[in-house]
């Protein structure tokens, strides 16, 4: 299951993110492909970020984790559903939110511009028909030299990736063209999460759209037992290769 956050008004219409951040919020919490993603994230941020953009920052499970990894960070997370705002507020009240139309017109202007040191845009780019006019609308907001960390789904997609809205999932290849073509000097792009996280997804792939109905709701006991037990051999994956793709990249 991907972060499922929203980054445009017609992706929220049409994929119904606020609805999707109702009934997916518990599964989301608890899931163990969130939680080895977000481990790689801080590991790549480098030194200890001084002012942490979030981009597309759902219900706020990353600012947490940020937020007790770095006590001196400021974090501000720009969403679009008015439902991941408002869990991502109570989740974490030392961070700013705030509703954001990423492909809108419109920079950063004020205290805002050039803001950000470090930047996290996290399982959002697969969910765009035009990923290259958020990654050009969000510059302003960043310093230069600000060190960017962005995650996107490898690998087969499967029905419950559908439902929540992937358009498409990307290569290592795919994401450094991509960044390199909105102006972002690439330091690395690789996979990452093997042999774990691949199998994870596997068994996602196989459950087919029985997945939809099984996170739409608390999870059971053997759920909790089985994420969990995932949870513990993502910590024995490969930060170099598998089906999460990642790259680091800087403003000029």
């Amino acid at each position: 299951m991907g972060r499922m956050n929203a980054a445009y008004s017609s992706a929220s219409e049409r994929d119904g993110w606020d609805r999707h951040w109702d009934d997916y919020a518990h599964a989301a919490e608890r899931n163990p492909a969130q939680r080895f993603r977000r481990r790689l994230i801080l590991s790549l941020l480098g030194e200890a970020p001084t002012r942490l953009l979030d981009i597309g920052s759902g219900q706020g499970d990353f600012a947490a984790d940020a937020a007790a990894a770095f006590p001196n960070v400021q974090v501000l997370g720009l969403e679009l559903s008015a439902s991941g705002v408002q869990m991502a507020r109570r989740k974490v009240p030392s961070a700013e939110f705030l509703p954001c139309d990423l492909l809108a017109e419109g920079p950063a202007s004020g205290l805002r511009r050039e803001w950000a040191t470090h930047a996290v845009c996290s399982e959002v780019l697969e969910h765009l028909d035009e990923p290259e006019r958020l990654l050009a609308n969000v510059q302003p907001w960043l310093a230069p030299g600000c060190r960017l960390i962005v995650t996107v789904p490898g690998g087969p997609m499967s029905e419950f990736d559908r439902h929540i809205g992937h358009r498409r999932h990307y290569n290592p290849e795919d994401l450094r063209a991509l960044l390199e073509q909105t102006g972002f000097q690439v330091e690395r792009a690789h996979g990452a999460g093997f042999p774990f996280f691949n199998f994870y997804r596997a068994v996602v792939i196989a459950r087919g759209r029985k997945l939809i109905g099984d996170v739409a709701q608390t999870p059971s006991h053997a759920a909790r037992i089985a994420m969990d037990s995932f949870d513990a051999l993502f910590r024995w994956n490969s930060r170099a290769r598998g089906w999460q793709t990642v790259a680091v990249a800087l403003m000029p």
